[in-house]
């Protein structure tokens, strides 16, 4: 496994990452490949790019050559906004990687390659069915707020 600084030219494959970042519940359909694309989810890949956007960065994983995990922050007023210099995380692997220890790998790098560019803090947002949030909350995310809807939804934080 090989970890890398991701670059404006990985940006075509957040969208798949992105899509398989969304959690469906056990038992769930899941939602169609356009969701990626409403205005409230193109935000989190439209015009990353990390060599010109200091609030864009990410590290991705590759199995001989396959991208198979990334994590990116972005400065976006998304799902996990926080304040205006607070980049919100995403992160996501493929589903035969998941439970293996890359995500943690992914996120330790991240965490470094975030406070390199200036940043004291990263969020996040997560359902709280979603056994990703144990995985943050081990590696220092704590619930900033409490969204309660449909599914009750946590924006987290950790500071760097």
């Amino acid at each position: 496994m090989k970890l890398r600084d991701m670059s404006s030219k990985d940006r075509p494959h957040m969208e798949e990452f992105l899509y398989q970042a969304i959690f469906v519940p056990p038992g769930t359909e899941p939602f169609s490949r356009e969701i990626i694309f409403r205005p409230d989810m193109i935000v989190y890949f439209d015009g990353f790019d990390p060599e010109i956007n200091n609030g864009d960065c990410g590290i991705l994983a590759e199995d001989n050559g396959k991208i198979v995990g990334m994590a990116w922050v972005r400065l976006i007023n998304g799902d996990g906004y926080v304040d205006d210099k607070t980049p919100i995380l995403s992160i996501s692997l493929l589903s035969e990687y998941r439970g293996q220890g890359i995500g943690t790998s992914i996120m330790k790098r991240i965490f470094d390659l975030i406070k390199e560019r200036g940043f004291h803090q990263t969020s996040l947002s997560v359902q709280a069915a979603n056994p990703a949030q144990r995985l943050y909350q081990r590696l220092g995310y704590e619930i900033h707020e409490i969204i309660h809807g449909n599914v009750e939804v946590w924006t987290m934080l950790k500071r760097l």
